[in-house]
Formats: C-alpha cells, sequence, structure tokens
C-alpha cells in the first residue's frame, strides 16, 4: 500500500511540475504590459476611460494612463517631464509643445469641427433675427457676421422680435469654455477672430490690437467660465437652456451620445455649425519612444479608429463615422465647407491676453 502511495504522489508531483512549465511559458510568451502615462485634453477623457480601449491597448502590450488639462495649460502649465506624449485639442498648442520639446513628430489621428450646442426654442428665435439658417443639407448655420452684430448692439434674448419662448433678460451670447486654459474657446475666437479681422486670419500687431475690442465683449461679458469643456457639456446636458441657451463644444461631444444612444441627447437639443468654423484636430505629440507607439496605434489601428468615431471623432477612416451618423441619423455635415485655420499659437495667445487684459 505505502509503495502505491508513492507512485502516486510522484506521479501527482511530476503533473504540478509540468503545469507549472507551461504556465511559465506561456507567461514568458505574453506581452509585457507598459504603463505609458499621457496628459489629454479633457473633452477625450470618456474615449481613453472606455475598457474597449484599454483592452485594445493591452493587446499591443501598453497600459494607457492620462491625466486631464485644459489645452492651453498643458503648454504653459504642465509639467511635460512626467509624461509620454501630450496630446492637446489643437495643432498651434501641438506644435508649440513639438517645438519647446524638440519632438520629432506629431499624430493628428482624429479630428472635430467646432459646433454649436443649443435648443429648437433658441434656433427658431435666431432664425427670426437672421442669425441662423438652413445649410439645405440638413443641418442649420450660425452665422458668425451676424452674431457678431447682435453682440455689437449690446441685444439681449428679450429684446429678439417675437420672443415668447425665452424672455431671459441676458445678453445674447455663445458660451465658452475659459480662454485662458481652454482649447474649445481659443478655436471659437479664432473663428470670431477671423471674422471681425475682415474675413483673414489675423497675422500682425496692428490686426490683432484692432480686432480685440471688438470681439472681447464675446468673451469677457460671459461672467464665470469653466476650465474645461467637459465641464460645460456637462451642465449644458444637466441644466438646459435656462443656464446654456448656445454652447461652443466639439461636435464629438455632442454626437458620442448621439452615437450611443444612451438617452443624454434629448428631442429638443440642437447641434448646429458655426459659419466660418474651425476644425479641432487633435494632436499627439511624444516625448517618448512608449508615447511615439501610442501615437502610432491612434492613427493606424483599425479597432482604435473605430472606437474614436463611436466617441463622435472623425477619423482618417471616413467611412467608420459616415456609418454611425447613418445608422443612428444623426445631425452632422456630411461635409463642411467653410472651414477656417487658427492663427498660429503666438499670434492667438496674443489675441487672448490682449482681450483679457481687458478684465474688469
Amino acid at each position: 500500500m505505502k509503495r502505491w502511495i508513492g507512485v502516486i504522489l510522484a506521479a501527482v508531483l511530476a503533473g504540478v511540475a509540468v503545469v507549472a512549465i507551461l504556465l511559465g511559458n506561456r507567461a514568458d510568451e505574453a506581452p509585457e504590459t507598459l504603463v505609458v502615462r499621457g496628459v489629454i485634453g479633457s473633452e477625450k477623457k470618456p474615449f481613453f476611460d472606455d475598457p474597449r480601449v484599454k483592452a485594445a491597448f493591452a493587446k499591443h502590450g501598453l497600459r494607457v494612463e492620462v491625466d486631464t488639462a485644459g489645452s492651453r495649460q498643458i503648454v504653459t502649465d504642465v509639467d511635460l517631464s512626467r509624461y509620454a506624449f501630450a496630446f492637446p485639442s489643437s495643432v498651434p498648442a501641438a506644435e508649440r509643445i513639438k517645438r519647446d520639446r524638440k519632438a520629432v513628430t506629431t499624430y493628428s489621428p482624429f479630428y472635430s469641427p467646432m459646433a454649436v450646442a443649443t435648443f429648437e426654442p433658441i434656433t427658431k428665435l435666431l432664425a427670426g433675427a437672421g442669425v441662423v439658417r438652413d445649410s439645405g443639407k440638413g443641418y442649420q448655420i450660425l452665422d458668425i457676421r451676424k452674431y457678431l452684430d447682435l453682440i455689437g448692439k449690446g441685444t439681449r434674448w428679450d429684446q429678439l422680435p417675437g420672443n415668447s419662448a425665452y424672455q431671459a433678460r441676458k445678453r445674447v451670447l455663445l458660451t465658452t469654455t475659459d480662454i485662458r486654459t481652454s482649447n474649445s474657446a481659443a478655436m471659437y475666437l479664432s473663428a470670431i477672430g477671423y471674422v471681425a479681422n475682415g474675413e483673414d486670419v489675423p497675422t500682425s500687431d496692428a490686426q490683432i490690437a484692432k480686432i480685440a475690442p471688438m470681439i472681447a465683449p464675446a468673451v469677457l461679458d460671459q461672467g464665470f467660465s469653466e476650465s474645461t469643456s467637459e465641464a460645460s457639456f456637462d451642465d449644458y446636458l444637466a441644466l438646459g437652456a435656462g443656464k446654456t441657451p448656445l454652447l461652443v463644444v466639439y461636435e464629438a461631444q455632442y454626437l458620442a451620445h448621439v452615437f450611443a444612444g444612451d438617452g443624454a441627447i434629448k428631442p429638443e437639443m440642437r447641434l448646429i455649425y458655426p459659419s466660418p468654423t474651425v476644425l479641432s484636430k487633435h494632436t499627439l505629440v511624444p516625448l517618448t519612444q512608449p508615447g511615439d507607439r501610442v501615437g502610432q496605434l491612434l492613427t493606424k489601428d483599425a479597432e482604435l479608429q473605430g472606437l474614436a468615431a463611436a466617441y463622435g471623432f472623425r477619423t482618417t477612416d471616413p467611412q467608420a463615422f459616415a456609418g454611425l451618423v447613418a445608422k443612428t441619423g444623426a445631425p452632422a455635415a456630411a461635409e463642411l465647407v467653410d472651414v477656417v485655420e487658427p492663427p498660429t499659437y503666438e499670434r492667438l495667445d496674443q489675441l487672448i491676453t490682449t482681450i483679457d487684459s481687458a478684465r474688469p
């Protein structure tokens, strides 16, 4: 009996040893997970937090962790030595980081035009005032020049003709984030600055000095502004037209909820496009080799590109975005023609600083 027990124990031990060897081999074969930290604009955090995105990176041996900051803060205030990549929401900010950090390249895996989130009664009021019109292509347009005329006159909502739907006594103003910290506000400033400058990108000190007083009320008369686009959009969704009748957003913020069908976009909510508008090209600056790997994957990996489209971003594969628009009936412009370039980072910063110096 003792002899048989010994034989059985020896067999069990041999089996355990074989299993351990096999598991060890598999562990050796599995890619080692590398933690890669980045700092991003806040509007991209839901994308990076998505378990599907995390799993897609994990397939390539990466665990991508992100902190958020306003895109302009990433340039001016964030200690980038702590990160493998910086991912602001515009080319001017990214190019400044690239130059300052002596980076070799950048990646622009997706983009989003600037848009306006509003409500049906508001669009009707502004259409009656000649500020909003139909594009004839399934979406509505907010005319920036006519909007600036309203600002110049100091027009209030209760002064609009035929207004029985929104008799607020406050000024007719687009709500933005803080121009000092946030890219979405800076892109809005780029669009209205272009119009105020005779429909031309401001490139000189004289032009900045001329247009800053003209467009300052569009920013300064808003009062308090959120520092990130994510916070201001949350207010739009939760608090409605009483708080935010017109909000400058990234198109992707609105469409992400439409594509998800999560009920956040209510029937009376509307997405309209300013004319002209600006494309916010989300541009990643690699600061280390692993950061470069993240940029490559976001740009070339089909799974990550598809997930970016699901979050409302327009990617290098236009069919992914178009397919979601067709499937959901999303109110997205198939193509935007009246698109202008933002000024260089230095000129935009000069415009922001000039306007900010006029605060009471």
